[in-house]
């Protein structure tokens, strides 16, 4: 394996450079200011959280669907709508409530398609569409999401908590098959049961009622380890994986799997006398997990093979998305 080939290309991989853009956005907003609720974490995790009394928070969340797949499937861009909102509302410990939706649309057949496909997430996966807004004059097809979802507080899993000393913990499930039209999405979610798949999101609910993680993000457009380098800046820590112990399925690079959108893919940090409870869990649900690295107290995330290091991010010197 040529690690420094490695590294360098998940590094300038386009779902991890993309995120670069959301400094950008995050430091046009300040919240000092005095407001009649409380803001428990705002941007830098895969929901914001919203307290409404002592012992229950809101969590919110939104997705716009990456136009290269819109384009390339739009059925397949409507169900991964509401898998990618379910799976980020999840990776908070949370139960999701309902879905607003934006809806662009310049060309009907693709409009028709994507409704269709928004519509088996929503049987699927069971989160309602309960409103949202249509441009049927749009100058390109647009899907953008917002979930909405509750959690007890105590119960938060949180990306910005990761501690030193704890094991990274990566989680998948294999048993699935590459979308024949997006070579970038492992999907796991479509030929299986309603109940097989809402069980697995409800594991998450159980990690966090448990405690079992003291962070934890879902696997997105970054892949594995861009996710996981996003939790470690947020965290304000580094790492070192060994990416030879991460699950991969069979007869797949792991250059191509790092660069995947899994259909229940999940990184945790936890307590090493949490772990083995904690896979446990995840595997029960169908989630192959495997401790593969660990929380270091330096902003330097580093990967090796078991035999040689390189660096991945520095976050002394760079950022992924720069919350």
């Amino acid at each position: 394996m040529d690690l420094s080939k490695l590294a360098d290309e998940l590094r300038n991989f386009e779902g991890v450079t993309r995120k670069k853009e959301i400094k950008n956005v995050v430091n046009n907003f300040n919240f000092q200011e005095d407001y009649d609720f409380d803001i428990v974490v705002d941007f830098g995790d895969d929901a914001a959280i919203i307290g409404i009394d002592d012992e229950n928070a809101v969590l919110l969340a939104a997705d716009g669907i990456w136009g290269k797949l819109l384009e390339a499937d739009p059925f397949w861009a409507g169900y991964c709508a509401v898998l990618v909102n379910a799976n980020d509302i999840a990776a908070m410990g949370g139960k999701s409530i309902g879905m607003t939706n934006i809806i662009g649309i310049k060309d009907c057949d693709k409009g028709k398609d994507l409704l269709k496909g928004l519509k088996e997430g929503v049987s699927k996966f069971g989160i309602p569409v309960l409103g949202g807004h249509t441009h049927p004059d749009a100058q390109c097809n647009v899907l953008d999401i917002s979930i909405t979802g509750i959690v007890k507080r105590e119960n938060v899993l949180r990306s910005d908590a990761a501690k030193t000393g704890d094991k990274i913990v990566f989680a998948y499930d294999l048993d699935g098959k590459i979308h024949e039209k997006f070579n970038l999405n492992w999907d796991t979610t479509s030929m299986k049961s309603k109940k097989y798949v809402r069980d697995q999101l409800k594991v998450l609910e159980i990690i966090g009622e448990e405690h079992l993680a003291n962070a934890c993000k879902d696997i997105s457009n970054p892949g594995g380890l861009g996710t996981l380098g996003m939790l470690l800046e947020v965290s304000k820590k580094g790492a070192m994986v060994d990416v030879s112990k991460i699950p991969v399925p069979e007869d797949i690079s792991l250059n191509h799997w790092l660069k995947m959108y899994p259909g229940s893919g999940f990184v945790f940090t936890a307590p090493e006398n949490k772990t083995k409870e904690l896979i446990e869990k995840l595997e029960f649900a169908g989630i192959e997990s495997a401790v593969c690295g660990e929380v270091k107290n330096d902003k330097k995330f580093m990967i090796t093979d078991g035999t040689e290091k390189t660096m991945f991010f520095d976050f002394d010197k760079e950022y992924i998305c720069g919350c």
